[in-house]
């Protein structure tokens, strides 16, 4: 602190003898460059001059007297740390000096309670050994009385022996009279035999055959009651647990359905272009339907042309080549060559786009190029106008979810999904079912097991060899039944109901059958004298057999038998 002040100190008088020095030169070169200036500047300088001086004299002292300040502070600073010190030392002997005396203290004692404790443990050890002896004289005692008392047990053992040997000659005796008593009681029961047969005029044969065949009818009736109750139950837990995964997979994949038709609409800019569009004698619009496949239609309808064709890939390429066409203006079969070559080009990689955005979206990843071009086209084919791309995604969907919840692997389930109407892509452009088609393409491309078992089996899941089939046709099933997915026309429905019924009361002992619900069900009415319960339950598994065989149906029909008994009578 002392330098700092010194420091501070000489700062000033440096400064001071700088601005004197300054204001000193500054003066002179004044002086001599206005030499010629009167008195009254030249006074005024010097009380300048002199004030400066004055002040520097009294920074001066002002620093002098800082410097004394700050001696003084460090002395008393000094005597302050000094004194703090001297305390900090006696306080800390105190504090030792009593540790130290309470360390003292607490090891005192403990030597005390552990002689305390010795003493303790010799008196008991002494008290010990008196109690023992005393217990030594009592067990003498007690051993001395003991061998009396066996001597007199002794004694009662030979009497009760003698008392036994008499008891296993009576035993013998009773023997050898309870084996004539049984021998007499078998011939007994032999006569009693003989006798019930000559009155029955029965075998023993012929009557242990009636009693078994009594019995086989009782237990044949107790087996299908036991039957259609375990049937019953399992089919409750199963509903509920198929309900509960079902009704989850649906809530949580609740995608759009569309529907596609067969004709395409592209608006002009106005009726003139019409003509443009048909071109001379008719030209263009030939070459327009030759190069596309599709029926260009110019009827009345105002500002708008019609694109008829059930190829929907054809139609697609018609409405962007003309869309192209009308809003190029330039009309003419080289133009339009053109223009449908590019369409085309374009429609390619539109569907690679499709069909990976549909992938990307079923999460399903590792598709080959070619399987996804595929997947693109079935962007264009429906099934009771619904889109099939759509459907396939929302599968996938379906059937990833079941498989979570069941704990398979929902990836492969996925894959499964979109993948089982893979054929449908191109089964309007070779032979045979899509079915086939799919299992056929499904091995070029290298697909698992699981997902060519799907593919096949997806509509008859009880002949696949893996479980994803079934949730493929779970999840093809839920698809095609919600609401507004698709559509068929009222003729196809009504022949499916008839065929319901027409099956249903094809079996003997049926007296009527009604389908109902759309034909997801087919109540079916029995005789009751021809009909037992049991048989009921034979007869709703044996119709629902033939429907799977005879018919094709989405979704699934329940077959509910109903047999009712009534008794009337009126007491008069």
């Amino acid at each position: 602190m002392d330098q700092l002040l010194i420091g501070l100190l000489i700062g000033v008088l440096v400064g001071a003898g700088v601005i004197y020095a300054v204001l000193n030169a500054n003066f002179k070169r004044t002086l001599e460059t206005r030499s010629n200036a009167d008195t009254e500047i030249r006074e005024a300088a010097q009380r300048e001059a002199e004030t400066i001086r004055r002040e520097a004299e009294a920074v001066k002292l002002q620093a002098t007297t800082l410097k004394a300040q700050a001696e003084s502070d460090a002395a008393r600073i000094k005597q302050d740390v000094e004194l703090r010190a001297r305390d900090e030392a006696l306080a800390f002997q105190n504090k030792l000096e009593s540790e130290l005396r309470t360390k003292f203290e607490l090891e005192s004692n403990r030597e005390r309670e552990v002689i305390k404790a010795d003493r303790e443990t010799i008196k008991a050890d002494r008290d010990g050994l008196k109690s023992e002896r005393d217990g030594l004289r009592s067990e003498r005692e007690e051993l001395r009385l003991e061998s009396e008392r066996l001597s007199r047990r002794g004694e009662q053992m030979d009497t009760r022996a003698s008392k036994l040997d008499q008891l296993e000659e009576t035993l013998e005796t009773d023997k050898k009279r309870t084996a004539e008593l049984q021998i007499s009681l078998e011939q007994k029961i032999h006569e009693s035999e003989l006798k019930l047969y000559e009155v029955a005029q029965l075998t023993r044969e012929d009557a242990a055959k009636q009693i078994l065949e009594k019995l086989d009818d009782e237990l044949e009736e107790e087996k299908v009651v036991r039957i259609r109750t375990m049937m019953n139950r399992v089919n409750l837990d199963v509903k509920r647990q198929s309900q509960s995964i079902i009704a989850q997979a649906i809530q949580r994949s609740a995608s759009e359905t569309t529907a596609q038709i067969s004709v395409s609409v592209v608006p002009i800019p106005s009726d003139a272009m019409k003509g443009r569009i048909i071109g001379r004698e008719g030209r263009n619009i030939r070459a327009f339907e030759a190069l596309t496949g599709v029926d260009l239609i110019i009827d009345d309808t105002p500002e708008a042309v019609i694109l008829s064709s059930f190829n929907p890939i054809r139609r697609e390429v018609a409405v962007k080549a003309l869309e192209q066409l009308v809003g190029d203006g330039r009309i003419h079969p080289t133009r339009i060559e053109e223009v449908v070559q590019k369409a085309q080009d374009e429609m390619k990689t539109y569907i690679l786009e499709r069909g990976e955005e549909a992938a990307i979206e079923a999460n399903v990843v590792g598709l080959k190029p070619g399987l996804l071009q595929l997947m693109g086209r079935m962007h264009f084919r429906t099934s009771y106008a619904q889109n099939v791309l759509k459907h396939s995604i929302q599968v996938a969907h379906l059937t990833g979810i079941m498989a979570a919840e069941l704990g398979l692997d929902a990836v492969m389930a996925r894959r499964a999904g979109l993948l089982h109407d893979i054929g449908k892509s191109i089964d309007r452009e070779i032979e045979g079912t899509h079915v086939d088609i799919g299992i056929t393409l499904a091995k070029r491309f290298g697909e698992p097991f699981e997902v060519i078992d799907a593919i096949a089996h997806h509509h008859d899941p009880e002949n696949g060899e893996s479980v994803y089939s079934v949730l493929a046709a779970a999840a093809d099933a839920i698809s095609a039944a919600r609401p507004g997915a698709r559509r068929e026309d009222l003729e196809t429905y009504v022949k499916r109901l008839q065929q319901l019924e027409t099956i249903a009361v094809s079996f003997p002992g049926v007296e009527n059958a009604f389908a109902i619900q759309a034909g997801r069900e087919v109540r079916v009415i029995v005789q009751p004298e021809k009909v037992s319960d049991s048989k009921a339950t034979m007869l709703a598994r044996e119709i629902a057999t033939r429907i799977e065989q005879d018919m094709e149906y989405p979704g699934q029909v329940q077959v509910t038998v109903v047999r009712e008994m009534r008794s009337v009578e009126y007491a008069r």
